[in-house]
């Protein structure tokens, strides 16, 4: 055992129930996503009012919550500010995909209960690992 190591805690379960679900997450946004953009023309077609730029972002987001699913997994400090730039990513688009709504144009309502789902999810997890960095329950 290395001295890093030892000063390392017990790895509370909120650590793998974050990782689990920012895997899981991950996984599943980049199934939905993948089949809404790249699936049969019938899938695309039942996506309706889509709106691009967030299906695209919520599409390539899914790959950034794996590696900071496997991150967390690792317990890697880095997986902390991951976090806090996803939820503020999220966020953003989120205000984006609202100015767009604003304007007048096309939008599914399941988009937005999906950005309300991603925000809160990240904000979540990202407020979590914030608190477990500063007991040393993650490696530099």
């Amino acid at each position: 055992m290395t001295p890093r190591q030892g000063k390392l805690k017990t790895v509370p379960m909120g650590i793998w129930i974050a990782a689990a679900v920012a895997l899981a997450f991950g996984a599943l946004t980049i199934l939905s996503g993948g089949s809404a953009l790249f699936g049969p023309s019938a899938m695309r077609v039942a996506v309706g009012d889509a709106v691009p730029f967030v299906l695209w972002f919520n599409f390539l987001s899914g790959f950034a919550y794996m590696a900071v699913g496997l991150g967390i997994a690792l317990r890697m400090v880095w997986a902390n500010l991951a976090a806090i730039a996803l939820a503020v990513a999220i966020v953003v688009v989120f205000a984006l995909l609202g100015w767009h709504i604003l304007q007048g144009n096309p939008y599914e309502m399941r988009t937005v209960g999906a950005m309300v789902l991603r925000a809160g999810i990240w904000i979540a997890i990202a407020l979590y690992l914030r608190a477990v960095t500063s007991k040393q329950y993650l490696k530099p």
